[in-house]
């Protein structure tokens, strides 16, 4: 039952990224699978430097670059993606010569690298520090001043202490990132000087839900039916620095986590683990379930 029955919930945007840290595609439909978007996050960077499966929060300059596919991905199989240079050239993810062309676009050495099995722990394994320590680390990767909170990570699983994502998965903590429109709206407005766009914030799946007012706080700890999909919303999404970056023609903007920090937790948005794979378009009724 949807206990918002004046508020019409429905699929407004749908996105993947085939390369973690890149700017995606925007999609008409897609199948969610066990793991999330078909597709999503299926390629990587592992920095050549510090060493481990590293994206954006570290290397800014990946952002500029962006991938999509040529053909429809299906479900556990990895397919290669196109890679869109800050030039305007391109290369296959698969490419002999993709690791050199990448690297030299963002002026650091990175090697791309397919989903690995779950099993190849040493391939999903953290790198060194950069920071002094664990805290410190986080709050670089955060982008947090001085006197301002580390956000609650408490709902996230312990396993991403030793490993950059989960292990046979590249997304930072859980599958799906849901976000409103309203949501977006409700930031534009405490953030007038800012430009809050979509793309800032990589979402999954936009609901189109109208106003300007954080609805999806109140789906945490409940269930979604998204299109032929159900979801289920463990924890809101607490914002790192990828959302300040300078990309495509977004200028940087610190400002944003200030106002977020100080009137939303550092969260924007919801995550969200499948519980009933399915296909979701543009358009498809968005259900809150009891």
């Amino acid at each position: 039952m949807n206990d918002t029955p004046q508020r019409t919930l429905r699929v407004g945007q749908l996105w993947r990224y085939p390369v973690k840290s890149m700017m995606g595609e925007h999609v008409e439909q897609t199948l969610i699978g066990e793991r999330g978007v078909v597709g999503d996050r299926a390629w990587a960077t592992r920095d050549e430097v510090r060493g481990g499966i590293r994206g954006a929060k570290k290397i800014g300059p990946l952002m500029q670059l962006a991938a999509r596919y040529l053909a429809e991905p299906e479900p556990d199989a990895v397919i290669a993606a196109e890679i869109t240079l800050p030039d305007g050239t391109t290369v296959m993810s698969d490419a002999p010569d993709v690791n050199e062309r990448v690297s030299a676009a963002i002026e650091h050495p990175v090697t791309l690298w397919p989903l690995q099995p779950a099993a190849d722990l040493d391939h999903y394994r953290k790198g060194p520090l950069e920071q002094p320590d664990f805290l410190a680390e986080l709050r670089d990767m955060f982008d947090l001043e001085a006197d301002e909170p580390l956000p609650s990570l408490a709902a996230f699983p312990v396993e991403l202490i030793e490993y950059e994502s989960m292990p046979g998965t590249y997304y930072d903590a859980f599958p799906l990132l849901v976000l409103t429109d309203s949501s977006l709206a409700a930031l534009q407005a405490l953030a007038p000087g800012s430009d809050i766009d979509v793309r800032r914030f990589r979402p999954n799946i936009v609901v189109a839900a109208g106003g300007a007012e954080f609805v999806e706080d109140a789906w945490i700890g409940r269930r979604l039916r998204v299109g032929d999909a159900v979801l289920e919303i463990p924890t809101g999404c607490p914002r790192c620095v990828m959302v300040t970056r300078e990309f495509a023609d977004l200028p940087q903007d610190r400002s944003i986590m200030r106002t977020l920090v100080k009137h939303h937790r550092q969260e924007l948005g919801v995550y969200a683990n499948v519980i009933e794979p399915g296909r979701v378009r543009a358009g498809d009724p968005v259900e809150l379930l009891a």
